[in-house]
């Protein structure tokens, strides 16, 4: 059975069957019959409209980190698909489900190079090269079938972001489009019997096993614990791996409590993980071979097979994060397996690493303040900057999803634009945003965008004026010059104001908290402005960088 219909109401028939609820989306003339179709759909799918292309696909990514489904952005092609690119180069590092769909130039043009409007060499190509997936639909009878296609491939294995262009005059051209396409088939393949078998004898031989969590396991929390709890064994995150495990639970551990135990450890488990902090930031970590140095061990859970060939393990599970470590537990099951005595180490761990972090103010007090008046679900996303850096291992996690940050690309200013997506699509739960001066000023121009849609972000600006971490490491590493690591003294609460935004300054850990607990009772767009001092700021980096290689935040 068919229906006649624009290439344009064709794309939104065809993620209206996929569920979506939300589209992010700057209008340009080479998306119009698309927008059109999406104005039909307003009491399905909601449009919102950023101001700027960058802001698009870095909602779409935040809706998608904060709800575990598809973000959904729209934009012009050429410049505009270009500066959307930072924020879909982040939903790959962070393995968000994203869709970008796009125009084209008239078909006509298509690879004449004669400089239409918005026209780039290769568009689908360029994205194809950092992206899991690019396509052109080619008619609106295609459309269908290609987004279809799209949520198959942006969803199954690694999540990953995706893109669709449609050219600008067959988007408004109709033609007969199909009801309905066959379904997908699942891809969640059971892992290798001999396999499992390798990894439970290395774990039959462990003493101080560890699991290491990525954001590849964040739906894997009651296997992740089952395993950890059959193990003894200390769980940690860097970012992405963060609430899978809740901070108060005995077993999970910081980064910083993590490294204390890593002297003992014979055994690493990677679930879902690059295993960066490790492989990456840890001394005496990898031999020449991209292995473990010996005696430690490492075994992987990947559902991207490519992952075992980046970083070797010595025994390996190629399937979903939930389904290897129910596979590992049934292995060990046996009673003749037991490991016992890591509480004792854990707890002393927490001793030792408890004085380090207290020792990095006055970050830590001020995200004590946050973390108390957020409830447990609240979710925080963090910028490039120094609080931001200290809650990699002061930010207690106890809920999957609930601590975002831009994973190994490391985007200044991408927390404010995340985290309006991320309330978007999460409107009952309460959303902060952590950034200093340098990053807000990214997207500061959503402050627009928050007070026309009643966006309830709370944005926390810490103004040191400067870009705090570029100006120490060139004083420090560079006889004390700086260099363009110096900003103005923007007073933020007038440029909110300006904006329609609830707005506060406070200069301590005590003003912000009765600030901070009004702002979330009222759940309207609000920004708060810590005036802090970067020559008082402590470093968090000591905690963070445990390698003798360069390696930047």
């Amino acid at each position: 059975m068919t229906k006649t219909l624009t290439g344009g109401a064709a794309i939104v028939d065809a993620i209206s069957a996929h569920g979506v609820d939300t589209v992010f989306a700057l209008p340009g003339v080479q998306t119009y019959p698309l927008m059109d179709a999406l104005k039909t759909t307003e009491a399905t799918i909601r449009v919102i409209g950023p101001r700027h292309e960058q802001t698009a696909a870095y909602m779409a990514m935040g809706y998608a980190r904060a709800t575990g489904r598809p973000g959904v952005f729209s934009v012009v092609p050429g410049p505009g698909v270009l500066n959307a690119g930072a924020a879909l180069c982040t939903a790959v590092a962070v393995n968000a489900p994203v869709l970008l769909l796009t125009g084209q130039v008239p078909s006509a043009f298509l690879g004449r190079g004669r400089g239409h409007l918005h026209e780039i060499p290769d568009q689908r190509a360029t994205l194809a090269s950092f992206i899991k997936w690019a396509e052109r639909i080619p008619n609106a009878t295609s459309a269908r079938r290609l987004v279809d296609e799209a949520f198959h491939r942006m969803t199954s294995g690694r999540p990953g972001p995706v893109a669709l262009e449609m050219c600008w005059d067959t988007m408004a051209q109709p033609a007969p489009v199909p009801e309905s396409e066959a379904a997908w088939p699942a891809q969640d393949t059971p892992p290798d019997p001999s396999a499992i078998a390798q990894v439970a004898a290395l774990l039959k031989g462990a003493t101080c096993p560890m699991i290491m969590l990525g954001s590849g396991a964040q739906h894997a929390r009651s296997e992740v614990i089952a395993l950890a709890e059959r193990l003894d064994a200390p769980v940690t995150a860097f970012r992405g791996g963060r609430g899978i495990v809740p901070a108060d639970h005995p077993l999970c551990v910081s980064s910083v409590e993590a490294f204390e135990l890593w002297r003992d450890t014979d055994v690493l488990i990677g679930i879902g993980s690059r295993c960066e902090m490790q492989a990456m930031r840890w001394r005496g970590m990898m031999d020449a071979s991209d292995r473990l140095t010996a005696p430690r061990k490492l075994i992987r859970i990947e559902i991207d097979p490519e992952e075992m060939l980046r970083l070797k393990p010595d025994a390996g599970l190629i399937c979903d994060a939930a389904t290897g470590s129910a596979a590992i537990s049934e292995a060990l099951a046996g009673d003749d397996f037991a490991i016992t005595g890591n509480r004792a180490r854990i707890a002393a761990a927490r001793d030792r690493a408890a004085e380090q972090v207290s020792r990095i103010q006055p970050q830590v007090s001020y995200l004590e303040v946050i973390r108390k008046a957020l409830p447990r679900d609240g979710i925080l996303v963090k910028d490039m900057c120094q609080a931001g850096y200290t809650s990699y291992f002061a930010w207690p996690v106890y809920e999957p999803r609930t601590y975002i940050t831009s994973g190994y690309q490391g985007n200044l200013g991408f927390a404010y634009p995340t985290a309006l997506g991320a309330k978007v699509g999460c409107p009952k739960t309460p959303v902060v945003a952590i950034l200093g001066d340098g990053g807000f000023m990214f997207a500061a121009s959503e402050l627009s965008t928050a007070a026309q849609h009643g966006i309830g972000v709370i944005a926390i600006v810490f103004n040191n004026q400067a870009y705090g971490n570029v100006a120490r490491d060139q004083e420090t590493n560079f006889a004390g010059r700086t260099i363009a690591s110096d900003l103005p003294g923007v007073d933020y609460v007038k440029l909110a104001d300006a904006n329609g935004v609830s707005a506060h300054r406070v200069a301590s850990p005590a003003e912000l908290g009765p600030v901070l607990e009004r702002a979330i009772a009222e759940d309207v767009p609000t920004l708060i402005e810590v005036q802090v001092d970067l020559d008082e700021e402590t470093t968090p980096w000591p905690l963070i960088l445990r390698a003798d290689v360069p390696y930047s935040p």
